[in-house]
């Protein structure tokens, strides 16, 4: 697996700790829409130090594929971070799995550019990880989110009840799976 993949429009990077000021500017942008998806944030989470720290994590981790998070940028402007992809979770052996996960910039919705990273991602995960399986959880009100999944072929297989607790209360996600082809 490499650090960095190019689709037609986009660049998908695994970022060194360098890039922290881009990071903490893509989370500012998108603090209100990503407060609705994600657990509570520490005022310190919105620092220049924390996401530098959070990137070296993240590095080694990919070095590891235990979980790979890729930044994604219009190939017109490498300056501005429009999203992120994850691959979370990677299991081998007998599991062969992981987790999708993804955010855009709110400015960046309905272009097409979500599909395209996940499309890239879903290409690494079967053909170059060799994984079997792909899952992803969305929460029931996020419509766009499963209707991207079903774009590509991943299938409801059920409620996760109670899986995060989100602003004080218990939240249940739908799971979704993609299978490689046999």
């Amino acid at each position: 697996m490499k650090m960095n993949y190019e689709t037609n429009r986009l660049l998908l990077k695994v970022l060194p700790d360098t890039a922290a000021a881009q990071v903490l500017q893509f989370y500012l942008d998108n603090m209100e829409i990503f407060d609705k998806y994600e657990p509570e944030r520490s005022e310190q989470f919105y620092t220049l130090q924390y996401q530098k720290m959070i990137l070296q994590c993240e590095y080694n981790l990919a070095i590891r594929q235990s979980t790979v998070r890729f930044w994604v940028y219009r190939k017109q402007n490498l300056d501005q971070i429009i999203g992120t992809v994850s691959l979370q979770n990677i299991r081998r052996g007998f599991y062969q799995s992981c987790e999708l996960g993804y955010k855009f910039d709110h400015r960046y919705w309905k272009q097409g550019y979500a599909k395209e990273s996940i499309s890239q991602c879903i290409e690494i995960v079967f053909h170059e990880m060799k994984l079997h399986r792909i899952e992803a959880q969305v929460l029931p009100e996020n419509v766009d989110s499963q209707k991207l999944l079903l774009s590509f072929g991943f299938v409801q297989e059920g409620i996760k009840q109670h899986g995060i607790k989100l602003h004080g209360a218990w939240q249940d996600h739908e799971v979704y799976a993609l299978l490689a082809k046999e």
